[in-house]
């Protein structure tokens, strides 16, 4: 088990940083998840998008196909995780005036978890259990936001599946007790491969179908969903296929 579920993680998570990039460059902005909102002042000029899709595509790339993956990752987690420190927090503290609300925080946790998950595939001993636990805690926050904004968000599911409230908590359950189990680490590998699994299925049956059918015009929002969903299936993934005490990076050649 260990050693398919840690190379398939690692190739989800670096395609799914790849397409970031390439839809940073096509539309020439950063995914709506990736930095604060109102970053007018960068995205008006079109050199910083070009670069900046064209490093973060290179980057998914380099993960994708095992090329100093370690290095790459290591460099992509300090920079996701200087952009939640130094830009995300700031925003949410002393700009948006609705700070106390826990769903503010969605976009912040997402860009966190990338970060946390850039340490995982990395294979870094020493910073394995850290993004381990970065990536467990915004997993437990996606499943508080799901009991949360259970009625708002049930919407969400396709229409061919019947009590969308049901499962809207079934998911936020399970979001939560696989999260607890992560951070935990009880039975950590095996839980980590359901919540892999989990979110998989939705890559196919939600967000998919809902990339497909998003209108030409829309600046990747569903589709950026889609690829978001993937990197946290490879994630998780990677620490599914972690065996106890050693890092990924033991396990498949990440060099």
């Amino acid at each position: 088990m260990h050693t398919t579920f840690a190379p398939v993680g690692r190739i989800f998570y670096g395609l799914a940083i790849a397409a970031m990039g390439a839809l940073t460059i096509y539309y020439r902005t950063f995914p709506y998840m990736l930095v604060p909102p109102n970053h007018g002042w960068l995205t008006d000029h079109l050199t910083p998008m070009y670069v900046s899709g064209g490093l973060l595509f290179l980057a998914g790339v380099c993960i994708l196909l095992a090329i100093k993956s370690r290095f790459v990752s290591l460099v992509l987690a300090s920079l996701l995780l200087s952009i939640f420190i130094f830009w995300f927090l700031p925003y949410e503290l002393l700009v948006s005036p609705n700070y106390g609300h826990f769903g503010v925080w969605e976009n912040a946790a997402k860009e966190l978890a990338l970060a946390g998950g850039a340490c995982v595939v990395a294979g870094d001993r020493r910073l394995l259990p850290v993004g381990t636990v970065v990536f467990g805690l915004t997993i437990l926050s996606f499943g508080i936001d799901h009991f949360l904004y259970a009625r708002q968000a049930a919407g969400y599911i396709p229409s061919w599946i019947p009590i969308h409230l049901f499962w809207m908590y079934f998911t936020g359950s399970a979001l939560f007790g696989s999260s607890l189990c992560i951070i935990l680490n009880i039975r950590r590998n095996g839980m980590a491969a359901l919540l892999g699994g989990m979110i998989l299925i939705w890559v196919f049956i939600l967000h998919l179908p809902k990339a497909l059918a998003s209108p030409a015009g829309d600046p990747g929002g569903e589709i950026t969903s889609a690829f978001l969903a993937l990197a946290y299936c490879g994630i998780a993934f990677v620490i599914a296929g972690t065996r106890p005490g050693r890092a990924p990076s033991q396990v498949f050649v990440l060099e």
